[in-house]
């Protein structure tokens, strides 16, 4: 028994330096395959973080010869977002849905699109269904599945008169609700081929006027507060400026919502 007791030590021990000695072998290796693991996931986010935002972009160039209203809406979006409280994964999708939200205009003709004047009343029907276009448009895409509140909500009404389902209060997603007022805003401040940009008090003041109909109004009253410091950093800025705000925020939260997703 002795003897077998010896013998039985000396194996542990013995397996105990293998395992030992194979980890130490081992663990720069598993370090380096993390990294490397890391480093391609961040790539593969990135890069469908950059389509997103160029197929968004490009949707908008065509609707006003310039990329500056996708990346303000969205800038927009996430400031308000922020107010709210969303979570990462919210707030990703939130971000998704404010790139993608005119992507069903690809659908669009020039004719009606592009049309200086006011449109006829079959011409606005003809130009309500981008919404439907969007919504197929990415309905092959599970990864863009996230943006699909807003694009198909952000034409909704909080009392129910807007479209495409005519859906009524909360039953309108909160990032629809959301990116509803800051699409409108950025509408009313900014410059267009057709229009100057109107003053921020005069905007503040349609916004504030159609919470209750067109708009949440909790949402209306957060982004009362946040609107004029919002305003001055966002409405103001070049494209290269805002694309570079952006791309910085938009990483944060995407890599914040997988952070909680592998959590969970």
């Amino acid at each position: 028994m002795e003897e077998f007791s010896k013998q039985l030590w000396h194996t542990l021990a013995a397996v105990l330096i293998a395992v030992l000695a194979t980890s130490l072998l081992l663990y720069p290796v598993i370090i380096s395959l993390n990294r490397d693991v890391v480093r391609f996931s961040n790539e593969l986010l990135k890069g469908n973080l950059e389509i997103a935002s160029v197929l968004g972009a490009a949707i908008a160039k065509r609707d006003s010869d310039t990329g500056d209203h996708n990346f303000r809406v969205t800038l927009y979006a996430i400031k308000l977002g922020e107010a709210t409280g969303l979570a990462p994964n919210a707030m990703r999708q939130l971000i998704l849905g404010a790139f993608l939200h005119d992507v069903g205009k690809i659908g669009i003709t020039d004719n009606i699109l592009l049309k200086p004047g006011k449109l006829t009343e079959d011409e606005f029907t003809i130009m309500r269904t981008h919404v439907a276009l969007g919504v197929d448009i990415i309905a092959d895409s599970d990864w863009l599945q996230g943006a699909r509140e807003v694009i198909e909500g952000h034409h909704e009404k909080f009392d129910g008169k807007g479209y495409l389902r005519g859906l009524k209060g909360e039953e309108i997603p909160l990032n629809a609700r959301i990116f509803a007022i800051v699409d409108v805003f950025d509408a009313l401040t900014s410059r267009r081929p057709y229009k100057e940009p109107m003053a921020l008090e005069i905007a503040l003041a349609i916004i504030e006027k159609d919470a209750g109909t067109h708009f949440d109004p909790r949402l209306v009253t957060r982004f009362l507060e946040i609107a004029p410091a919002m305003h001055a950093s966002i409405g103001q800025a070049g494209e290269n400026e805002l694309n570079a705000k952006l791309r910085e925020q938009a990483m944060h939260y995407f890599l914040q919502a997988s952070i909680a997703a592998n959590k969970a």
